[in-house]
């Protein structure tokens, strides 16, 4: 039997959550460093909140850089740009402010002036030697969690996919999340960031569990399913739930606004240390192809995932409906959990997520392509609670480009006994 009572949690030394919070950043600023490089992009950098945010860090005797080069997708010629800055600077605290691919180039910049050496050369998981520079990250959508999580993942051009970084050394020091930054989210980054958050509740909720032995904690990043995880994911599956269609339909609803980005931070601590799985490891050779938002394919992807997992994930399946607060009462244990599945799915549709991977533009003579690629995305195929290999990724590739969950249901798989 596997032992169910291991837990782990890897988070920032400070994670701070609330209306108007980011205005306690000068102060962790100024007890951390005297010269702050601040990343973000070009459209936060012209936000009056980013402007208020700068003048309060200088008013507190930290001198700033802004560097507003991070671009979509993060391709790492804007993370060396930002090195070069950070340099020249001689920055010794680096702050993050935006969404993921701001919060994702912040942890690489603080990575490479601390170390040194090239963005490729930390590819991989507890590559990263030591230390980054002192991090402070506030995110302004409701999605990645990045502002709590050891991976930063870039597009590099020698790659056909994204590749991650992984190293616990890459969580930042200090998390500060203030719903007020997501006010402004219109509704379709809202639905996707907010898809994407609720991907990775659901993904690491649903990881395998592993056997643990004194060096399984130094021997992963990303653990699998654990005890402690369990319980962020969870709040979060139920944070989100219960949130994302409102704030999509009514950007000022701030109560949903709260409880999606607390969601969102929740399923970070979740998958920061459980880690994702199939979904993930697709939407990776699918993104590089369709050139789509992360957080669209991992979505349209997530209901032919829980459907291909359902035979070894039943149980995790009928809590996930549970905390979707779906009518399940007085269903079996099997019915609650297909009716997680179709949740999901009536979730993901009501706020326009694409129903298959052919909406995102991806090409059927590139199906084969995709299931190889995805396959080798180590790290998350040996999360997926159902083993994986050359035919079953196929076959949940093409199901998920044709829109037929009802196929994975007739493959006559049957788990093996524990």
């Amino acid at each position: 039997m596997l032992e169910t009572g291991f837990g782990v949690v890897r988070g920032p030394r400070n994670l701070v959550f609330g209306a108007g919070q980011r205005m306690a950043l000068p102060q962790f600023a100024k007890a951390l460093g005297k010269r702050a490089l601040l990343v973000t992009d070009e459209r936060m950098a012209g936000e009056a909140s980013f402007g208020e945010l700068v003048r309060a860090v200088e008013a507190a005797g930290v001198s700033v850089s802004i560097f507003s080069g991070v671009e979509a997708e993060l391709p790492a010629e804007c993370i060396a740009a930002g090195v070069d800055q950070g340099a020249a600077f001689s920055t010794d605290l680096i702050v993050g402010i935006g969404g993921g691919s701001c919060l994702d180039a912040a942890k690489i910049i603080a990575l490479l002036l601390a170390h040194g050496g090239d963005t490729s050369d930390y590819y991989g998981e507890f590559k990263v030697p030591g230390p980054v520079l002192p991090l402070i990250a506030l995110p302004t959508t409701a999605g990645t969690g990045s502002e709590v999580t050891p991976v930063a993942v870039v597009s590099d051009k020698n790659r056909a996919v994204k590749v991650g970084i992984a190293s616990p050394h890459l969580i930042p020091h200090t998390a500060i999340c203030d719903p007020e930054l997501t006010y402004g989210c219109p509704p379709g980054l809202t639905a996707v960031s907010g898809a994407d958050a609720l991907t990775h509740a659901i993904e690491a909720f649903t990881t395998a569990r592993r056997q643990p032995e004194a060096s399984t904690v130094h021997d992963h990043v990303f653990l699998g399913k654990n005890a402690l995880s369990d319980f962020y994911a969870l709040e979060a599956i139920r944070l989100i739930g219960g949130s994302l269609a409102k704030a999509v339909g009514d950007g000022g609803d701030h109560a949903a606004r709260a409880d999606m980005m607390r969601g969102a931070t929740l399923a970070g601590l979740a998958f920061g240390t459980a880690g994702t799985a199939a979904a993930h490891a697709v939407q990776y050779p699918v993104g590089a192809l369709t050139h789509t938002a992360h957080g669209l394919g991992v979505a349209a992807m997530m209901p032919y995932v829980m459907e291909f997992n359902l035979p070894m994930a039943r149980a995790e399946m009928a809590e996930i409906a549970a905390a979707l607060r779906l009518p399940v009462d007085g269903l079996t244990q099997s019915q609650r959990a297909a009716a997680a599945v179709n949740g999901v799915a009536e979730l993901f549709a009501g706020i326009g997520i694409p129903p298959d991977i052919r909406s995102l533009g991806l090409a059927e003579d590139k199906l084969d392509w995709t299931a190889e690629q995805a396959l080798a995305a180590t790290r998350l195929v040996k999360n997926n609670p159902r083993p994986l290999d050359v035919q079953s990724m196929k076959r949940l590739v093409q199901a998920a480009y044709r829109g037929d969950r009802a196929s994975l249901r007739n493959d006559n798989f049957e788990p093996e006994a524990n």
